[in-house]
């Protein structure tokens, strides 16, 4: 087709398909196309998009559950030591880092690195493959919250007694348990085997929803519940993202604002229980011995880039829609305090209830204080039983945890999207709602391992391995040796003073070269020294086929690194110097994107006695 027929197509398809929205970029454009360059990308409508967007796909079940039960675990108040060195030497840097480059090369996280320095491309494929087995086992979580949410439409709780079908003899409702004169009723004449007896919550939860086999060997039926449950999931985050940003930047004005109202909610009736004075106690008492134990760093290390979502690609896709002049450094300070300070404030409200269950039940608080699916499917609706309306609590509940993990996903799915269509534009963008329903429905199908009766196994394999901090902590090592070193902290800098217009204080560079790496380095090592195989409920233990697949998960994103180094040097030709040199030489970002908003060219050679000049024309060819 010659270039003028395959033009007035491609306008042809953009005039009835691909209509911007008021305030959008126009898209693709049909020039490019039509002459095989990159299409233009799109861009933020405006700046609260992605301000949303960044906190919905950080703030998420991590934040909520995983920080409290990490502060009372390691010292109480004595944790917040590490874990500011970590967020200040190295999430906030990272952080910023990954959303930076997105908006420099306006390209996704695999491609944004084949601009910057070829030669470690492999930093965006190890990415996406932690960001894939991500996507693949997370979703699992708002499936069984889903479940959770269709049966707390009833007057009685169905975790609440033990007159179920799922229920043992051992089962003794929390009521009967709190008095010991009535272990004598129901024919207990020894108290030393009270330990027998099993909360209605967690044979619900074991018996129920997950119908617990004996071991990964034994996956057992696919639960068709859980996996209708996982397939309305699915669904709602395809239709979440599927038109782009166009869709992503509405979606998250409900899902990233509506869980912070519930968590207020939450915290005030939470403060208002007795015995949450004593929670909160337990919550921030500090114990400073503790700081003496590595693995207390090294959980405070973990947490940060848990909680951060860096190192996954997504932060750097959604910075790669943001105008190219777009002051992100200041947003992405405020989005780190947004981002810590409701992991803090989350305690509060967390640890107030679990201080007034061990109250109603008589026990210490350690022993109703749970961590991950334990604190969230066993201790809070254990908590909800006991309170007034318990049907209303348990609903808000669940709905906050469904919002909390939903706008984490298809983020997390967002970025994963845009970093594989950014490989292919010329084809995906023109096929996005396919390509999209095409991974989605992959992911569901690998999903599906998980919501078996040996399915809890599986995720917690993936869990454990997949997306773990060994492997998060080795791909920020190589993005801030990448860019402080190799391509140079100083130019990079420069580039960042041509966005935003100014220069950040040398913390970030400091961090970027030294700092964040060394933490790294340590934190790496600490993990690899304290390992310890995997355990379920720390009594099952997997077995050695299943440990040597975890571990197979965890290499199959950080051998991408050095397997793209060695790829990339044996393609090039001429002798070893020149290959180094070419694949260590930055590429052109997107300059049609730049100068579109009359930047500067990047690398431009316009100087006047040394000093790079802003071009004070743009001349935009078109074709009518």
């Amino acid at each position: 087709m010659a270039t003028k027929e395959k033009l007035q197509c491609l306008k042809d398809f953009h005039k009835d398909i691909l209509k911007p929205s008021p305030g959008k970029s126009p898209g693709t454009r049909p020039e490019d196309e039509a002459e095989g360059k990159h299409p233009q990308r799109e861009k933020w409508s405006s700046k609260i998009d992605f301000v949303l967007s960044v906190a919905g796909g950080f703030i998420g079940l991590g934040n909520v559950w995983r920080f409290p039960y990490l502060c009372y675990k390691n010292g109480g108040g004595a944790f917040l030591i590490p874990y500011f060195i970590f967020l200040f030497g190295g999430g906030l840097p990272v952080f910023f880092l990954e959303v930076v480059i997105g908006q420099y090369t306006s390209q996704g996280g695999i491609t944004c690195w084949e601009k910057i320095c070829p030669l470690f491309t492999g930093i965006g494929y190890a990415s996406i493959v932690i960001v894939s087995l991500l996507n693949v086992y997370y979703i699992i979580i708002l499936a069984w919250a889903m479940y959770y949410l269709f049966h707390s439409f009833q007057t009685d709780l169905p975790w609440a007694h033990c007159n179920h079908s799922w229920n043992t003899p051992n089962c003794m409702e929390d009521t009967m348990r709190k008095n010991k004169s009535m272990w004598i009723t129901v024919g207990t004449t020894n108290t030393t085997n009270t330990t027998n007896y099993t909360s209605p919550v967690i044979e619900f939860w074991e018996r129920n929803v997950l119908s617990l086999s004996s071991g990964i060997n034994h996956p057992g039926a696919l639960k068709w519940d859980l996996a209708l449950c996982l397939l309305l999931v699915w669904l709602i985050c395809f239709f979440c993202i599927w038109k782009g940003v166009k869709s992503t930047g509405k979606v998250v004005y409900i899902t990233a604002t509506f869980p912070f109202i519930m968590l207020l909610v939450l915290l005030v009736r939470g403060l208002t229980l007795p015995g949450a004075g004593a929670g909160i106690k337990f919550y921030l008492y500090p114990d400073i011995s503790r700081l003496e134990d590595p693995q207390v760093w090294i959980d405070a290390g973990t947490q940060i880039f848990f909680s951060y979502a860096i190192c996954l690609g997504a932060m750097t896709s959604l910075g790669s829609y943001n105008k190219y002049k777009y002051n992100s450094y200041r947003d992405c300070m405020l989005l780190g305090c947004l981002n810590s300070g409701t992991s803090f404030v989350s305690g509060f409200a967390i640890f107030s209830i679990l201080g007034f269950m061990a109250q109603e039940q008589g026990v210490d608080i350690a022993d109703v204080a749970e961590s991950g699916p334990g604190l969230a499917f066993i201790a809070y609706p254990k908590a909800v039983t006991m309170m007034p309306l318990p049907t209303f609590w348990s609903i808000l509940f669940f709905i906050m945890l469904l919002l909390l993990g939903l706008d984490s996903q298809f983020v997390e799915v967002e970025g994963q999207i845009t970093s594989l269509v950014d490989l292919y534009p010329s084809f995906l963008r023109k096929h996005r709602e396919i390509f999209i329903a095409l991974v989605c429905c992959a992911s569901y199908l690998l999903g599906l391992t998980m919501v078996t009766e040996g399915g809890m196994y599986v995720f917690q394999l993936f869990d454990y391995y997949a997306a773990s901090g060994v492997c998060l902590l080795w791909v920020a090592f190589f993005e801030c040796v990448t860019i402080a070193w190799v391509y140079g902290a100083d130019n990079f800098y420069n580039g960042i003073e041509d966005m935003i217009g100014y220069r950040p204080g040398p913390w970030m560079k400091y961090s970027w070269a030294v700092v964040t790496p060394v933490l790294c380095v340590g934190c790496f090592i600490f993990s690899l020294v304290k390992y310890q195989p995997l355990t379920y409920n720390k009594v099952y233990v997997y077995p050695d086929w299943a440990i040597g697949l975890g571990w197979g998960l965890a290499l199959s994103s950080m051998v991408c690194i050095p397997l793209v180094f060695l790829i990339s040097l044996c393609q090039a030709r001429g002798p070893l110097s020149v290959r180094f040199k070419y694949l260590l030489t930055p590429r052109e970002p997107n300059r049609w994107a730049v100068e579109h908003e009359g930047a500067l060219p990047y690398n431009s050679s316009s100087t006047v006695n040394g000093i790079l000049m802003k071009p004070t024309h743009i001349i935009v060819e078109t074709m009518m």
